[in-house]
């Protein structure tokens, strides 16, 4: 398969999976080492990400806008002060899990599990908040919960950093379309500062000129382009919709993943 080929196929992973609560990481690292796409770099998986960024700013261009022409207001200053916080605790987590030297899994078990458990965690959330329609309301405790949902995410591959964040909200009573609402706008700082961390990180290990940024640059553009559809789509499939679909669909994959290491898939 030509390469540029494949970081099309993975670009498109990317931009699908990002928002959808059904981890991109994960996603990214399935066919990578089933060998159906060539392994790439932990900086071009992380990179390619920030392309999902360009197409949250691209849906949420009115409502950045009313927030930034609405400064004045307290209501906008707290909500505000509300991402800054939830941004700072998870850049603050990730830092340490960098300075202590965190491996994140990185092969196909660890992933399954995420991704199964995680599917049948959504199950449940979603039972417990049936019929309840939940408020526009975002406390601090829901700061402190999403931001911890982001670390986890980020130390479990196949967790879904969204999917986490956004059940994390409605579980403390969160309506879904405004959960929905702050976990994207909250990937914004995360997803951007994970990539300019990791591109610096690249420059300072001297591994950064081993990269092909054209690659990287194409990836990060097809991300982008299909997370704009993703996201349009999903802020209208979450006005009436629960993530049972998905999680049924974590579980189908957990176990096949789960079950092909077991019969001696991955030797």
């Amino acid at each position: 398969m030509p390469d540029w080929l494949a970081i099309i196929l993975l670009g498109i992973i990317e931009g699908v999976t990002e928002f959808l609560p059904i981890s991109s990481t994960g996603h990214l690292l399935i066919p990578q080492n089933l060998h159906w796409l060539p392994q790439k770099s932990g900086l071009f998986n992380v990179v390619i990400q920030t392309g999902a960024v360009l197409a949250v700013l691209a849906v949420f261009t009115k409502r950045l806008k009313h927030l930034a022409g609405t400064l004045g207001e307290p209501s906008t200053r707290d909500y505000l002060a509300k991402l800054f916080a939830a941004f700072f605790i998870t850049a603050v987590g990730g830092l340490m899990i960098k300075k202590f030297d965190i491996e994140l899994p990185e092969t196909i078990p660890p992933v399954a599990w995420a991704t199964l458990i995680g599917g049948i965690i959504i199950l449940v959330l979603e039972y417990l908040h049936k019929d309840k329609r939940g408020t526009d309301d975002i406390t601090w405790t829901v700061v402190v919960a999403v931001a911890l949902a982001q670390l986890l995410a980020a130390v479990f591959p196949g967790t879904s950093r969204s999917g986490a964040s956004i059940l994390m909200a409605l579980a403390f009573g969160m309506s879904r379309p405004a959960a929905t609402e702050f976990s994207f706008l909250l990937g914004i700082p995360t997803l951007m500062a994970a990539g300019a961390f990791k591109i610096l990180s690249a420059v300072k290990d001297g591994k950064a000129g081993q990269e092909d940024w054209g690659m990287v640059v194409l990836g990060t553009v097809v991300s982008a382009i299909s997370a704009f559809i993703v996201v349009k789509w999903l802020i209208r499939f979450v006005q009436g919709h629960t993530f049972n679909g998905f999680a049924w669909y974590r579980i189908a994959l957990g176990t096949a993943l789960l079950v092909w290491v077991g019969t001696g898939g991955g030797r």
